[in-house]
């Protein structure tokens, strides 16, 4: 561990505070200050995500053409090209079979265009989460089969659809499938192009569904050239189809490094366009405000998005992103944005209900490697975020499972540090639920009532080591101390050169030392607004989200007229249409 940050071996949040950079990276940081010209702090956040000298002037301009390999480097991807440009040829029906979340509605939207324009009639399915369930199901590909489908490409899916992929092909529909989901060594009978495939070598595995579809689009566009299919026809652009692969991956949290950085930094440029309709639709309704960022796809488009397989018609998000009518767009979104006010409060009362569950079975001491909370009858739609405030609140991982008779459906969430795709996968082989699959962040499960127990016991078994760990080392890394009058749009600006930041590239988080706690009162609904002023009487706006009755929220509404060491990350508040730097 690097050194203490001012010091601070206990935060009000139980945490000590380390320095981000060790002595070796601040070396590395004053050099590309002192060979490179580059902003001080700027230098120090990239030193801090591990940025060399010799790679700084490419990760602040990350290009596709240097960070996408051949996409043939990915097992089975020339057999589904060959067989989606036999498609194309003959003009073949494409079934498209996706998940019901903001990756697999991009996922779905991105092939469905691309074959659209290359004169393929296509036919979408988007599942009923309720009804349906994760996956590909039989009846849904049997009606797709019946209304003309001759190939069936399922996305973000059926990587452990063994036997519904068998009976399809039975059938006589060919299978493809894209996906990202963790794998086992026995795979369905299908052309599976799958980074995450245990015997695919590409180094992909970060890529999310649609990052995949993305890379196969990629590839068929190829062929189709070379085999002289655009000739006579108006060629996709695929670069303007990366809007859709960046909200997948942001929505998605997948890793921001490497080639996930570069498709989320190009897709934020098209964004900025603002020609996809149904996207400017959902981004005027959502109240985003300025040029697209992370935060805006991942707090504010996705879960508008999301909120449509969770607890409405899951198809909506898909046929949003494909609109070309200005009205329907705007009616969808709008939809969206009703539907999304509506699992905020369904979200808030199972939330409620699993936390009293939870605090129960960890007891007065807090043990316990992970949290599993069951109702009868919570809404599946909104398990995965239930499992993602416990997550939060417990600091280990969660599991929430809405249960409808003796069958539950879940979802968890961990931490860093612990891999429960792999823990879920090992259940299943032992036979403790049903079915269960994802990612080492976030997984899905079915199981019997009868095995929750079970589960539970299974859980503290294989992860208490993990989460020991994980905790042994959770510290709040520091980029830089400041003052309130560094805080300025300026830096805001000089910053966002490393970004995009989310999932693998970490906001960079500073520390205001010796501020006065100026103003502080709730707003919102649990919310935290305060303002601090430094010695030389600069002060700073900041905001503590959902902190009422927590330890952070209690520290700081005590702290009125106070003095404390402050610690958080920094953004642009546009509200009234003035640009104001905020803590948060």
């Amino acid at each position: 561990m690097s050194r203490p940050f001012l010091n601070v071996e206990t935060s009000a949040l139980g945490h000590p505070w380390r320095d981000r950079l060790d002595d070796a990276a601040r070396a590395n940081a004053q050099a590309m200050v002192q060979q490179l010209g580059l902003n001080d702090l700027l230098a120090r956040v990239l030193a801090g995500r591990h940025v060399h000298l010799a790679g700084a002037m490419d990760y602040l301009d990350p290009s596709l053409r240097n960070l996408m390999p051949d996409p043939m480097v990915m097992q089975d991807m020339a057999r589904a090209v060959a067989r989606l440009t036999q498609a194309v040829h003959a003009r073949q029906t494409v079934a498209i079979f996706g998940d019901y979340d903001v990756d697999g509605a991009t996922s779905a939207a991105l092939l469905a265009q691309y074959l659209e324009a290359c004169n393929c009639r296509v036919l979408i399915h988007i599942p009923d989460r309720i009804f349906e369930g994760y996956g590909p199901n039989s009846a849904a590909i049997e009606k797709l089969r019946e209304a003309g489908a001759n190939l069936l490409v399922t996305v973000d899916c059926g990587t452990t659809s063994h036997e519904v992929l068998a009976q399809a092909r039975a059938s006589g529909l060919d299978a493809i499938v894209l996906d990202h989901h963790q794998a086992p060594a026995n795979l369905p009978d299908a052309i599976i192009v799958n980074p995450n495939r245990q015997d695919d070598l590409s180094g992909l595995g970060q890529l999310c569904a649609a990052g995949v579809v993305y890379m196969v689009l990629v590839a068929l566009h190829r062929a189709l050239r070379q085999a002289g299919f655009w000739q006579d026809r108006t060629e996709p652009q695929l670069l303007e189809a990366l809007d859709l692969v960046a909200l997948a991956t942001v929505a998605d949290v997948a890793p921001l490094t490497g080639l996930n950085r570069a498709f989320v930094t190009k897709g934020l440029a098209v964004m900025r366009a603002r020609k996809r309709v149904g996207l400017r639709a959902l981004m005027d309704v959502a109240g985003a405000d300025g040029p697209p960022r992370p935060y805006h796809l991942g707090f504010l488009i996705g879960p508008r998005i999301n909120a449509g397989g969770r607890i409405g018609d899951a198809a909506l998000g898909a046929r949003l992103l494909m609109l070309s009518d200005e009205a329907e767009a705007k009616t969808i979104a709008a939809e969206l944005d009703r539907l999304n006010r509506e699992r905020q409060v369904v979200e808030k009362a199972t939330v409620d209900m699993a936390e009293v569950e939870a605090l129960a079975s960890l007891g007065m001491h807090d043990t316990g490697a992970c949290v599993v909370t069951a109702g009868q009858g919570w809404h599946p739609g909104v398990v995965g975020l239930v499992a993602s405030r416990l997550r939060e609140k417990f600091k280990r991982p969660a599991f929430a499972i809405a249960f409808t008779g003796d069958i539950g459906t879940g979802s968890a969430r961990s931490i860093p540090g612990v891999d429960l795709g792999r823990i879920v996968r090992l259940a299943v082989e032992q036979g403790i639920v049903l079915k269960g699959g994802g990612h080492a962040m976030a997984a899905g499960i079915t199981l019997h009532r009868e095995k929750l127990g079970a589960l539970r016991a299974f859980l503290e078994e294989n992860l208490a080591q993990a989460v020991a760990r994980a905790q042994e080392g959770e510290a709040l890394l520091i980029d830089a101390a400041l003052n309130a009058s560094a805080a300025q749009p300026s830096l805001i600006e000089a910053l966002e050169k490393a970004g995009p930041y989310g999932s693998g590239n970490p906001e960079p988080v500073f520390a205001f030392p010796n501020h006065l706690i100026k103003y502080v009162s709730e707003v919102g609904t649990g919310h935290i607004k305060l303002t601090i002023a430094a010695g030389d009487g600069a002060t700073l706006d900041g905001i503590a989200f959902r902190a009422i009755g927590t330890r952070l929220g209690d520290t700081l509404l005590a702290a009125r007229g106070e003095r404390l060491h402050l610690a958080g990350e920094l953004s642009l508040n546009r509200w009234g249409g003035r640009a104001r730097v905020q803590l948060r």
